[in-house]
């Protein structure tokens, strides 16, 4: 298959386009330069510009690309970019995708749990209404965007992932040299849900919402069982073997974060309902393995 990506050069972007390309699937990675050949698409998603006749002949494209949502501190300017590098860029690629003579089969578009907001101790799957606040806004506005290519005929699936254990990026990215200091510890007080996927699992879930053809909508990407941050940190501390012995103080996280501290300190009990209703079957469910795999 030919499969475009957006967003080939970030944590899951490039893990997916490296699954790809090693079972021999032609990758055309998406950037903001010049193309350099067949196997690059020049664009530019801030002016929603796609060069389109590049996407020709693809079996699907993936949208991914974004700032990162923990990189820096919330400042107006910063949320602003945020929002625009996910919406302007999934309309401009649905708008691109819609227009082609030959779409593609599936056009998958990156989303996030943060679309259902703070949940509590509540489990919730993809039936469950957007909550509030700026995640849940934005994630509504960013699967809104994918609307061209769902109304010329493609499927559209949404991936709306959970926090990716990973070494090189997100935020375990963080996390892992911490604990490995000995640093490490809960955050405020421990007990709000955070819902995990590995990386490897993450890239075999799109992978499989690209050759499902019964899925389409939203899909929440999280291991089955979400657990707490105090749950996991404990796991953390044993995988490591390290202490955990520097828990971080809710108001701490405030001071240094700002709006961002919301959404570390809230709960996202979210669960994988569709994705294991259509038989997909996780390599690394638990969260010592996904940490160990990581």
């Amino acid at each position: 298959m030919r499969i475009a990506v957006a967003g080939a050069s970030g944590l899951i972007g490039s893990a997916l386009a490296r699954s790809l390309a090693a079972d021999g699937h032609e990758v055309v990675r998406l950037v903001r330069r010049a193309a350099a050949g067949p196997r690059e698409v020049r664009w530019d998603p801030g002016e929603q510009y796609v060069d389109a006749a590049g996407l020709t002949g693809c079996t699907a494209v993936v949208a991914l690309a974004g700032a990162g949502i923990g990189d820096r501190r919330w400042t107006p300017a910063y949320k602003r970019l945020i929002r625009d590098s996910r919406v302007l860029g999934t309309a401009a690629l649905a708008e691109a995708v819609a227009a082609l003579p030959e779409p593609p089969r599936v056009f998958v578009s990156g989303s996030a749990i943060g679309f259902y907001g703070d949940t509590g101790d509540r489990a919730v799957d993809e039936e469950a209404p957007p909550g509030d606040g700026f995640l849940p806004a934005l994630c509504v506005e960013w699967e809104e965007a994918a609307a061209p290519a769902q109304e010329a005929g493609v499927r559209t699936v949404f991936a709306r992932t959970g926090l990716v254990v990973a070494r090189g990026g997100g935020a375990w990215g963080r996390l892992f040299p911490l604990f490995r200091a000995g640093l490490g510890g809960r955050l405020g007080d421990g007990r709000q849900y955070w819902s995990y996927i590995a990386l490897h699992d993450e890239v075999a879930a799109i992978r499989h919402l690209i050759d499902t053809e019964a899925l389409s909508g939203p899909v929440n990407l999280t291991a089955p069982r979400p657990l707490t941050n105090r749950e996991i940190t404990a796991a953390m501390a044993r995988v490591l073997r390290r202490p955990a012995l520097f828990p971080v103080p809710a108001p701490v996280l405030r001071a240094a974060l700002g709006e961002l501290a919301g959404d570390v300190l809230g709960s996202q009990r979210v669960v994988p309902k569709r994705l294991l209703e259509s038989g997909f079957r996780f390599a690394f469910p638990d969260i010592e393995e996904a940490i160990r795999a990581a």
